[in-house]
């Protein structure tokens, strides 16, 4: 079985590099989205504490069938059809619970958009990636946006899935892509979602709390091995890893400002790391290098420790 996980996981590394995402009618991600949007718009809203209970109910229905359904169906497929089948199968699940090409499509473009001078589609570009308002946002502060959702994508979009997928296979993966989507579908704290989405925020949180820390140390070794600045890494982060209203954003991103030594800021929310150098569109490319370099040690790291486990046990 781990033989048969490890081929799966290098399968699925090799689709996502080939062929990127599956497009959405294909993507059990927006299934996801569009089942707890289906569920939350035959809520009644009457109180708070209703809202609440019908949020328990939404996190429920969305995880659990879509882990369920995950696990039986490659346990079927692998004792009726055997091991090539699964290893085939889960790749292709596993494979939609990550996204580390399509980190660099929606990012990369926004370094020549600005070094042609384009600073409205950069905007643009940075707009589909960033909840805020991108429309009056200046060079920095495109730039900026940028590399905080490289730094931060590299946890919810990249690593979390892998952890998962280490610590319980396809289905763990699974169940953290339904906790991670319900957190975007749901895990507001505007009046809309504030109750119903509690328990999805809160489960998102506590799911990505492990990955959020491993993936800022792992940022600083990368950044060792590609020759950055691993000890302002080290400083910054220690420094301002509280600093986000979130307590797991601000660990990958302030890593990720130490590393680069510049200032990432979200006007009005948080500032992380010194601006000893000016953003410029390189530090986009510098950012996905990092990530790469990131994801590659972790897939390292869940690897080895997956192959100590079994060796331990027998």
């Amino acid at each position: 079985m781990l033989f048969e996980n490890l081929l799966a996981l290098a399968l699925a590394f090799g689709v996502d590099f080939v062929f990127g995402e599956p497009r959405d009618s294909l993507h059990p991600t927006v299934w996801m989205g569009k089942v707890a949007q289906f569920i939350y718009c035959r809520f009644k809203i009457e109180n708070p504490i209703r809202e609440k209970i019908e949020g328990c109910f939404l996190a429920v229905a969305v995880i659990l069938p879509f882990s369920v359904a995950s696990y039986l169906i490659l346990t079927i497929l692998r004792f009726n059809f055997g091991s090539v089948a699964y290893v085939i199968l889960a790749a292709l699940i596993f494979k939609t619970t990550f996204a580390i090409r399509s980190m660099q499509e929606f990012t990369f473009p926004i370094v020549p958009a600005l070094e042609e001078g384009s600073i409205g589609r950069a905007r643009m570009l940075v707009q589909k990636v960033v909840r805020r308002d991108a429309s009056e946002l200046d060079e920095q502060h495109v730039i900026s946006a940028a590399v905080e959702t490289i730094a931060e994508g590299t946890v919810d979009g990249i690593a979390s899935p892998i952890f998962y997928f280490g610590l319980l296979g396809v289905p763990g993966a699974v169940a953290y892509r339904a906790v991670n989507t319900l957190d975007s579908t749901v895990g507001y704290k505007d009046r809309k979602y504030v109750n119903v989405g509690w328990l999805s925020a809160k489960l998102d949180t506590i799911a990505n709390f492990i990955p959020a820390r491993l993936v800022a140390i792992l940022i600083i070794v990368a950044a060792f091995i590609l020759g950055e600045d691993w000890k302002n890494a080290w400083r910054v982060l220690s420094r301002d890893h509280g600093r986000t209203e979130s307590v797991n954003a601000g660990w990958p991103m302030s890593a990720m400002a130490g590393t680069l030594n510049v200032r990432l800021e979200k006007p009005g929310h948080y500032i992380l790391g010194d601006a000893n150098e000016p953003l410029t569109p390189k530090h986009i490319a510098k950012a996905l290098r990092i990530m790469y370099v990131s994801t590659l040690l972790l897939t390292i790291l869940v690897v080895v420790s997956l192959i100590a486990v079994v060796s331990m046990v027998k």
